[in-house]
This record gives C-alpha cells, structure tokens and sequence, in this order.
C-alpha cells in the first residue's frame, strides 16, 4: 500500500511518499500556502501524480494530547483534501516530528510518514 503524508502548515506543507510496499518512506517535495487556491491546486496535482492508497495528515496535539488551534485548522484541512481526493484521507498524530526534522517541511513529513509506517507494521 502506498502511503503519502503531508505534514500541514498554512505557511508551507511537507510533503513526503512510501514506496508500494509501505515500508520505506521518502521526502518528496514542500508546498507553500495550501489554504490559497494555488497552493492547494499543486497539492492536489502532486497527490494526484503520486496515486497514494491513503494520505495521512499529521495532526499537531498539544503535548497533553489535546486539541488547540494548529490541530483543528488541521483538521478542516483534511476535511477539505477529503473532498478533492480519491485516496482515504487519514490523521496522525505528529507532535514530535517537525523537532525531529530541524525545520525542513519534507523531512517532518517523511518522519511522520516513517512513524505511521511502524505502527501499521505493528499491527499487523
């Protein structure tokens, strides 16, 4: 199963895809103002172009787990990549991954991608 993850800022989104087996996750590129229709628009072309079977959002929980503000801007943006792609849209938790990353949108996403990974390899 393919899986790309977007790790969503309103500023820039990390993007980042597996390979079709699931396993091995890659930096792909980073997208600036996705809530603008441009932005938005090479999102969903570069989604499009990489024919994911799922696209995991990360979500920013607080440290507590709860929802603040970056979390429910978050999740509208998903509600609205819901709406204009084919592949399952899902959330993940992220809040140590940009850390991880030292800044680089595409890395964030690639280590919120690994993650998810790890876990669905756990469960199965």
């Amino acid at each position: 199963m393919k899986v790309l993850a977007l790790d969503y800022g309103s500023a820039r989104t990390g993007v980042a895809v597996s390979d079709p087996t699931g396993t091995v996750a890659r930096p792909v590129a980073t997208v600036a103002r996705v809530n603008e229709p441009a932005g938005f628009d090479e999102l969903l072309a570069l989604v499009r172009g990489e024919r994911p079977d799922l696209v995991v959002v990360g979500l920013p929980l607080t440290l507590r787990g709860e929802h603040g503000e970056q979390a429910r801007e978050t999740t509208a943006f998903a509600e609205r990549l819901r709406a204009s792609v084919e592949a399952r849209v899902e959330l993940w938790d992220e809040r140590f991954t940009s850390v991880l990353a030292e800044g680089d949108d595409a890395r964030a996403a690639a280590h919120l991608l690994s993650s998810y990974l790890q876990w669905r390899s756990a469960r199965s």
